[in-house]
């Protein structure tokens, strides 16, 4: 059965892949994000049939429905309201909504402000909120229908350098937890979206807020390499099947699941553990901003790959870089 599926954050990496895994089934989707230029060449890869299942042989046996890109900002709850409420006046319905949208905001908590929690925070735990509670009363008159919000091995075990966004993806796992408990019995379920690394590109658009070229170093492969990232392609396809199952919860790799139960057993060794890794990554300096300003000053990954200029870890990112092109994370010569 396929019907009308929302994607927030579809314009690019695990968002574009995972509306891609949805057309190929025969939805409709509408994907958001706030770049009307990505949008367009999100819209141009889909119809091309050039992103993750659209490409792949094994879902020949459905016929493809559509993508349509429309720009809306999470963080905006009128905003993702109206949304929301354009695509069913548009479609009759909304089955489907999944929330991908997210930033990573890589650094020390002393090069950290006020303005990159609210970022973090406002995006990835306010952004699934606004959606849920946009498309839950419909979804509840009709008896059916599933969402699904991304959050993190970040949401479930607090990532060092990583602070703003484990805040708002732990938001996150209790959302969608939360959720599945009160909308037992109604038809229409939650799904907690547990991944860890993937090879989405993504290294491109982190914000790093310390030291960037040092914390790009050990980041962008980190987020490569096939022993510590899983690929974005297999991730997606595996995110699609928990969600339209209505299934609780699904953990991507085996370190998220080795992670969050070593943590739930063992909190405080844990955390020293953590406290080690943190104390060998790059610190912020002695200038760093004011900790209550609401200032979100970062480096882009590009930036920050550019500063540091090593061929070494440009070598052990390659397969990270294959994918930004794939994915729609930077702007091919071509305009692509």
């Amino acid at each position: 059965m396929t019907g009308v599926a929302l994607v927030a954050g579809a314009s690019r990496g695990l968002g574009l892949l995972i509306a891609a895994e949805l057309v190929a089934r025969g939805y409709r989707v509408h994907g958001c994000a706030r770049d009307r230029d990505e949008l367009d060449r999100a819209e141009e890869l889909l119809a091309a049939g050039r992103v993750g299942a659209l490409a792949a042989a094994e879902h020949s046996e459905w016929a493809p429905g559509s993508f349509t890109g429309d720009v809306c900002d999470v963080t905006d709850a009128d905003a993702v309201s109206a949304w929301v409420e354009d695509v069913r006046t548009r479609e009759g319905s909304v089955d489907v909504a999944i929330h991908v949208a997210g930033i990573i905001q890589v650094g020390p908590v002393e090069s950290t402000t006020l303005g990159h929690f609210r970022a973090a925070v406002e995006t990835m735990l306010m952004g699934p909120v606004h959606l849920c509670l946009a498309v839950l009363p419909a979804m509840l008159e009709a008896d059916r229908g599933h969402i699904g919000v991304v959050s993190s091995v970040g949401g479930v075990v607090a990532v060092p350098h990583l602070l703003p966004y484990s805040v708002a993806k732990f938001g996150a796992v209790g959302l969608t937890e939360g959720l599945q408990a009160e909308l037992t019995g109604t038809g229409v379920t939650a799904t907690t979206i547990v991944p860890g690394l993937m090879r989405t590109g993504g290294h491109l658009h982190a914000q790093f807020v310390g030291d960037a070229p040092k914390d790009y170093a050990w980041f962008a492969p980190g987020a490569s390499l096939p022993l510590l990232s899983v690929s974005a392609e297999r991730a997606a396809r595996r995110i699609v099947d928990a969600v339209l199952a209505g299934r609780s919860q699904v953990e991507l790799t085996p370190l998220t699941w080795v992670g969050r139960r070593v943590h739930g057993l063992l909190p405080g060794p844990t955390s020293r553990l953590l406290g080690l890794v943190a104390r060998a990554l790059p610190r912020g300096g002695d200038n760093g901003p004011d900790a209550t300003s609401r200032d979100t000053g970062h480096v882009e990954g590009e930036s920050a790959r550019r500063e540091l200029g090593s061929r070494v870890v440009d070598a052990v990112s390659v397969l990270g870089d294959r994918a930004a092109r794939r994915l729609n994370e930077t702007v091919q010569r071509d305009g692509r």
